[in-house]
């Protein structure tokens, strides 16, 4: 099973409470970018899931109209920020063995780092900047994933200008 795990985009930081804060027009422009990049790795996600918080569904709001996904997203209140990432990890297992193949979370630090850690017992929990992609492949023989790369805006923005330079 393949699974994206994201980071939501950037978001306002005064807000009454965690739940509520938006995305600025940086986290939308970058989670489009990030979108647009990721439908030319060509997966076709089988399952979309998003945090309950506000941040979460709005990106994945700016992003979904760039996606190959034709599903609705699902909240899962497990995704906050604190949520348990073994127990979210179990839940993929189970997907991946019932034939789901590919998947997108969209959900929040420090939960995005433990999941890839729940995932990939080998890695320590990697940071994630706003609106970053890690990619993890779920093995469902062996009961665990391999952590394959991770991309976020400024890297996929580097790429682009360096080869815009070219031409």
């Amino acid at each position: 099973m393949q699974v994206f795990i994201m980071r939501h985009g950037d978001a306002t930081m005064n807000t009454i409470n965690d739940e509520a804060r938006e995305l600025t027009l940086k986290g939308i422009e970058e989670s489009k970018l990030m979108a647009n990049w990721l439908a030319q790795q060509n997966p076709v996600f089988d399952r979309v899931f998003t945090s309950p918080y506000v941040r979460a569904v709005q990106t994945y709001q700016a992003m979904q109209p760039l996606l190959p996904y034709s599903g609705e997203q699902e909240v899962l209140a497990e995704l906050i920020p604190d949520g348990d990432p073994q127990s979210i990890a179990n839940y993929l297992q189970l997907l991946a063995e019932g034939g789901v193949r590919t998947a997108l979370i969209i959900s929040h630090l420090p939960l995005v780092g433990y999941l890839v850690s729940a995932l990939c017992p080998q890695e320590i929990p990697p940071m994630f900047a706003t609106s970053a992609i890690a990619y993890v492949e779920i093995n469902t023989e062996m009961r665990h994933g391999e952590y394959r790369w991770q991309r976020g805006p400024s890297q996929i923005l580097h790429s682009v200008n360096k080869l815009a330079a070219h031409f």
